[in-house]
């Protein structure tokens, strides 16, 4: 068996840098070394480099996605794509990489910039069916009264950055006064902003994946944050419960789980996304996010996920990127 070459892309412009580069060493160790030659690739701006064994870096030539070491021209067959935000996460790097020619892990370029972009993607999905929260939008430049927030959204509410995510720039206002600080917080990671009536429930998550001869749902995660609401340190430093297999029903789990799924396939996703959700009263179940480029260092949500479906990590690796040479 040939082995292909796998870059594991990672980095971005944006302040989830340092979790995507946490992720690319998950990805790292998850993939199967025996099967494939694997490179992580740094992007930053206008710095392309690949990391190699012996501590040392080589720079990318962006025109074919190719570097050379030692006299030799190096090539990739498939590209992992575990950027958090842009370039990755938005539809520009997955248009590169058609362009080249070179297969992907994640979804398209239609359906990574809809859902990077959180307003968008939700108003989209309502069209559907899916319950959202009450939400506007406000772009740089643009300006919202207190008044008006309270009167169109309420308090409490989330103000958070339209594009962007490991909680960078989110905050939760309970009181008039916090409104404009939120927004100018917010604007400070990213041209657009989102304000968004809260939801009182239980926030759970649910990762799923799909080829050209399986569609996989992974079993439910429940988070219960110890601080005010799922922040950065939350997700990263411990200050949370997170229990896969979420303590609900299963009819409300079948139900989630179908959710999960009818959105991978409306929005017409590929890889691996993560769908976050919160669920109130009377069992309602309301759409908070869709991730196509989820964490995945070795304690984020899907590897816990798959860990609890029973399934090798591995073996999931190894499906995402031979769906792509069927």
């Amino acid at each position: 068996m040939i082995k292909r070459t796998v870059s594991i892309v990672a980095g971005g412009d944006s302040s989830e840098l340092p979790v995507s580069l946490k992720s690319a060493q998950g990805i790292y160790s998850f993939i199967d070394k025996s099967r494939y030659d694997l490179y992580i690739v740094e992007i930053q701006n206008k710095v392309w480099r690949v990391r190699l064994d012996n501590g040392v870096y080589a720079p990318i030539n962006r025109h074919d996605f190719s570097f050379e070491w030692n006299g030799e021209v190096i090539t990739f067959d498939f590209a992992y794509i575990t950027i958090h935000g842009t370039p990755g996460e938005d539809g520009l790097l997955q248009g590169y990489f058609e362009l080249l020619g070179i297969p992907y892990s994640s979804c398209g370029v239609l359906a990574s910039a809809l859902t990077f972009d959180k307003f968008v993607c939700n108003q989209y999905l309502k069209g559907f069916g899916m319950k959202v929260a009450e939400s506007l939008m406000l772009r740089k430049g643009q300006s919202i009264s207190d008044v008006d927030v309270v009167e169109k959204i309420g308090l409490p509410c989330f103000i958070k950055p339209n594009l962007g995510g490991s909680s960078f720039g989110v905050s939760k206002v309970t009181k008039e006064e916090q409104i404009q600080p939120a927004i100018l917080k917010a604007f400070h990671e990213s041209s657009e902003i989102l304000i968004e009536a809260f939801m009182d429930g239980t926030e759970i998550t649910c990762g799923c994946y799909k080829t050209s001869n399986k569609s996989v749902v992974f079993p439910i995660t429940e988070v219960v944050t110890h601080n005010e609401f799922f922040d950065y340190d939350a997700k990263y430093n411990g200050q949370v419960e997170e229990i896969t297999p979420a303590r609900l029903s299963d009819e409300l789990t079948k139900r989630v789980q179908t959710l999960t799924s009818a959105i991978y396939d409306i929005i017409g996703c590929s890889g691996i996304i993560r769908v976050d959700f919160i669920i109130t009263d009377k069992k309602v179940i309301n759409l908070l996010e869709v991730n196509t480029t989820p964490g995945m260092t070795p304690t984020s949500f899907i590897p816990q996920q798959v860990r609890a479906a029973g399934l090798e990590i591995q073996d999931v690796m190894t499906d995402i990127i031979e769906n792509k040479f069927q």
